[in-house]
This record gives structure tokens, sequence and C-alpha cells, in this order.
């Protein structure tokens, strides 16, 4: 409870301080949460305000993307902005050499040298990197250039 807790006392900031677009943001944020756990019927733990979290970073990305591509870049800067501050509420993101860390300890532990099992590495390194915002494209792509 204590991320929705941030949360009221951000939006009562950002209300004092009549700025809207972060405003908005907050809102939104904070409705994705109280809406999981009405839907859940219990509090959340931290890994699913993660999860939730999670999820509207990467549709502010898709968003922006889409919006790029259809010379709406007034509404790819406002998605971005909205990103931005999503993040702000997430754990520090693992570094390029916590990962390259996580993946050389998690091939070591599986011993798999094939990229037909990606799968497996890709769990191991997740395990190795928890408590940290990690990319899984990014994972994806770092695993895969390893196992080649």
């Amino acid at each position: 409870m204590a991320l929705l807790d941030q949360l009221q006392k951000d939006m009562t900031a950002a209300m004092k301080a009549r700025e809207e677009a972060r405003l908005s943001t907050i809102r939104m944020v904070k409705t994705a949460l109280m809406k999981e756990k009405v839907d859940s019927m219990k509090d959340l733990d931290e890994a699913a305000e993660m999860k939730i979290l999670n999820s509207l970073i990467k549709q502010r990305r898709e968003a922006a993307d889409m919006f790029r591509k259809a010379g709406r870049e007034d509404q790819a800067a406002k998605e971005e902005a909205e990103l931005k501050l999503i993040e702000g509420y997430m754990p520090a993101s693992a570094s390029e050499a916590e990962m390259e860390a996580a993946i050389a300890a998690a091939m070591a532990e599986t011993g798999i040298t094939s990229a037909k099992q990606m799968g497996l590495v890709m769990n191991a390194a997740k395990t190795k990197l928890a408590g940290k915002r990690i990319d899984g494209k990014l994972l994806s792509d770092k695993v895969r250039a390893r196992l080649g």
C-alpha cells in the first residue's frame, strides 16, 4: 500500500501546484492499481504493483511509437512525459554490468549453451535480477547474443 499512499500524496501536491499533466498521469496510475486491487479482491503486493506499472510503461512506449509513425510528435511527447513520470515510481533499472553478470551466472548455473533453451537462461537471469527493473527485450537480446 505504500505506492498508493505515495501516489495520493503526489496527487495532492500536483493539484496544489496546478500541474495538469502530472495530475492526470498520477490519477491514471492510481486508477490502474485500484482496479487491479478491486478485481483481485486483496491488497496488492510489490510484485503486482510493478507488473501493473510495467504494463503502463509498455503501453506508453508503444503509443509514442505509433504517434511518431503517424507524424503526431506532440502526442508522442505527451506519452513520453507520462512514461518518465511512471518510471519514477519503479525501482532502479538493472545496469548493463548487472545484466551481463546475471546472464553469465545463469548460463553457468544452468549449463545451457543452445539458443533452443534460451527461456531457461532468461528465467534464471530474471531471478538473479529480482528487485530491479528489467527491460525484457534488452535482456532477451543480450541472452540471444551470448547463446549465438
